[in-house]
């Protein structure tokens, strides 16, 4: 679809209120304006004598600029025009205003994005993903439009001189987009302030190309360019948690449980972070943006140069009518001419790395990355090879990798079952400080001795828990994985509608199974040696599972139920195979002579 005007209407996102400004106040020749007729109609006539001349000719043209952005889109692949083909050389501001009189909309259409520009700022005032769906099923809006009644819309500019920046964000710019729709190019003067935005996409690409140029009073400007109010999905439960400014430091140490493994790490800061003032990151960026759970906006500077962001903090609604909300806002950039690569999409592994490498840095598996992202290639590989599903890859990756455990569970059976034959000599022991309270000092005595009888008979009590003990950081894999990777995003299983999110019933199904699933395996699992008390507590175990598991993403629940259920089949198949040691004989007492 061409980008073409158009009229607004009632569906047209609405342009944001200018700013109260400071009525201007008149020249002296204007006061003067009665007494001195004929100086009046000089100054009358004067802005048509100066309109008349044609501009001083700039260094390039728009027409050239445009010209010479369609060829290097053309000879270069789709997914990465040339940068140094789009970027315009510096120009000299013409004399005089260069304005439209009143707001257009236009829009550019690809195989993946629907955008609307406003010549009324050169903002942006829609942003859609054409394949990815919100929670009502419409094409997923990354723009907060709510916001706009409190924060300037994406790409406006942010300068120094608030009256040069209220200037050139609320002007009426010139707008002239490219012939093969896939560009456009604003250009706003005032006589005194000057910007050029150029903004190029490709038919069927995440990357495109943002070029913007200021001048005050023909002088270059330095400035950046801003992302206000919010961005990504509405739908997800913590968005204000989730959305942060993002940089990636290229020598910043990178760092695993603390220690330092190597240069290069993400640094995100969370709106909460500025509550108390901004805060602004310069450095050496492979990129630099703002992102949410599943989605990001990044610019990437050539060759890595040095770059701002600004980080701030919005108070603004996240739907209409909504109540204010923290909103993370970015400002990027710092010089006069600004030229960046620009990534807006989904933060998928696969499609981050064929777009730019540099982008996979971009999915934050957390301090425990070396296992949360091999297990999610292992369930990717089972999706895409197997199930078709990425429920069914959960429940066949749990069934593995408890095979693969199973020789532990062998071994601590074993232990247990060697712990049940001390079952006798423990009763003695427990009968001996029988009535104490947990709390109580000679507790202390009375693990010892049971510690000391393990000891001289070569049992583990803690290898029951080993098993147990593997699992811990494989939950973590899955959780995290589930939390930061876009393919789990609305993924289905029977009736769950997105494995990455809590279930939409009003009794969640799966954790109520998880916590009878629990029981039964309790049940069936012996406990020789656990003192009475500790036994106790110990019933409550699932309930308290069930309790930290039910607000958790159904995706996790699955691999923990599912987990579940593999123990009680192997639990029943130990149970047949290691028979308990009988039990001994009660002695009887000898009978009292008369």
């Amino acid at each position: 679809m061409a980008a073409t005007p158009n009229k607004p209407t009632s569906t047209d996102p609405v342009s944001p209120p200018p700013p109260d400004k400071p009525k201007k106040q008149l020249s002296m020749e204007i006061r003067l304006l009665i007494a001195f007729l004929l100086m009046g109609l000089v100054l009358f006539l004067t802005p048509y004598i100066y309109k008349a001349p044609p501009p001083p000719k700039p260094v390039a043209t728009p027409k050239q600029a445009q010209q010479s952005v369609a060829a290097t889109a053309q000879s270069a692949e789709p997914a990465k025009p040339s940068p140094a083909a789009a970027a315009p050389a510096p120009s000299a501001p013409a004399p005089g205003q260069i304005r439209a009189t009143a707001e257009q909309l236009y829009t550019i259409d690809t195989q993946i994005y629907h955008i609307v520009f406003s010549n009324h700022g050169a903002s942006l005032r829609s942003f859609v993903l054409k394949k990815y769906k919100d929670r009502n099923g419409k094409p997923l809006e990354l723009v907060n439009t709510a916001s706009f009644t409190k924060a300037v819309p994406p790409f406006s500019l942010a300068l120094p001189d608030e009256q040069a920046q209220n200037a050139l964000n609320f002007g009426y710019y010139v707008a002239k987009p490219d012939p093969d729709n896939l560009g456009i190019q604003f250009e706003f003067s005032d006589g005194v302030n000057y910007a050029k935005k150029i903004f190029r996409f490709t038919p069927n690409g995440y990357l495109s190309q943002v070029t913007t140029e200021v001048t005050h009073n023909g002088a270059p400007a330095a400035h950046m360019i801003s992302w206000r109010g919010g961005f990504g999905d509405a739908a997800v439960l913590n968005r204000t948690g989730d959305r942060q400014a993002v940089v990636y430091d290229l020598h910043a140490p990178s760092k695993f449980l603390g220690i330092p493994i190597g240069e290069g790490t993400l640094v995100t800061k969370a709106a909460s972070s500025v509550k108390d003032g901004p805060q602004t990151l310069t450095g050496d960026f492979s990129f630099a943006g703002i992102d949410d759970k599943y989605f990001a906006f990044v610019f990437l500077p050539k060759d890595n140069t040095s770059i701002r962001e600004k980080v701030v903090k919005d108070d603004a609604p996240a739907e209409p009518n909504g109540k204010d909300e923290m909103q993370v806002g970015v400002e990027i950039g710092g010089d006069s001419v600004n030229h960046f690569s620009t990534f807006v999409g989904p933060k998928d592994v696969d499609l981050l790395r064929v777009v730019d490498p540099k982008l996979q840095q971009l999915t934050d598996w957390g301090t425990f990355g070396v296992i949360a992202k091999p297990t999610f290639l292992a369930l990717h590989w089972l999706n895409d090879n197997i199930t078709r599903n990425y429920g069914w890859a959960i429940i066949l990756m749990t069934v593995l990798i408890n095979l693969a455990v199973l020789p532990l569970r062998f071994s601590s059976m074993r232990s247990q079952r060697k712990m049940q034959g001390l079952q006798p000599r423990i009763a003695a022991i427990n009968a001996k400080y029988k009535g104490l309270s947990i709390r109580d000092p000679k507790k202390a005595e009375q693990n010892q001795e049971i510690m000391d009888l393990y000891k001289s008979e070569g049992v583990n009590p803690m290898g029951g828990c080993l098993p147990m003990l593997i699992q811990l950081p494989l939950i973590y894999a899955f959780y995290k994985v589930l939390a930061v990777t876009i393919e789990l995003r609305g993924a289905h299983w029977l009736w769950v509608t997105d494995l990455s999110q809590p279930e939409q019933l009003a009794i969640r199904v799966l954790p109520v199974i998880m916590i009878i699933t629990q029981f039964m395996q309790q049940q069936m699992t012996p406990s020789p040696g656990m003192d009475p008390s500790q036994a106790k507590m110990m019933k409550f175990m699932p309930l308290m599972f069930g309790f930290i598991f039910y607000n958790m993403a159904a995706g996790v629940v699955l691999y923990w139920l599912t987990s579940n259920v593999v123990g009680i089949a192997t639990q029943w198949m130990i149970n047949k195979t290691m028979p308990p040691p009988p039990a001994p004989v009660a002695k009887l007492a000898p009978k009292k002579k008369n």
